[in-house]
C-alpha cells in the first residue's frame, strides 16, 4: 500500500489506485474540498506536493490549471490521480473556513472526465 503523507496531519497507509482526494478524506481525515465533485473544473482540491508528485497529468487537469492561472510548480489537483507510490503533500484547501456549506458532492472512485489523454 503506497503511504501518503500529509504535513501537519500524519503518515497513512493508503489503497492502491484509490483517487488521491477520496483517501485524504477517507484514509486521512482530512475535510478536503471537492466543489466540482472531482471533475476538474474548479480548482478547489488542489494540494502542494512536497515529494513524489505523479510524472503523468490528465489533459483535463492541465487545462484547469492553464485556465485558472495555477503555475506554481507542484500544485496540482487531488481529483485527477490516484495514489499508485508513495507521495507527501500540503493539503491547505479545506472545508474549514472557506466559508462554504459542504466540501462538495463526494468524487467518484474513478478518474472523472475519463482521461482520455496524458501530458
Amino acid at each position: 500500500m503506497p503511504k501518503l503523507s500529509v504535513d501537519g496531519v500524519g503518515d497513512f497507509e493508503v489503497p492502491a489506485g484509490k483517487r488521491l482526494v477520496n483517501a485524504l478524506v477517507d484514509e486521512c481525515g482530512i475535510d478536503q474540498l471537492h466543489a466540482c465533485g472531482g471533475n476538474a473544473r474548479c480548482t478547489t482540491c488542489r494540494v502542494e506536493f512536497v515529494a513524489g508528485e505523479p510524472a503523468a497529468m490528465t489533459k483535463a487537469e492541465k487545462n484547469v490549471l492553464d485556465a485558472k492561472g495555477i503555475t506554481t510548480p507542484g500544485v496540482r489537483l487531488s481529483c485527477q490521480m490516484v495514489c499508485n507510490h508513495d507521495m507527501s503533500l500540503k493539503a491547505p484547501h479545506r472545508l474549514a473556513g472557506s466559508g462554504r456549506v459542504d466540501a462538495g458532492k463526494r468524487p467518484a472512485d474513478t478518474l472523472e472526465p475519463q482521461p482520455v489523454e496524458w501530458v
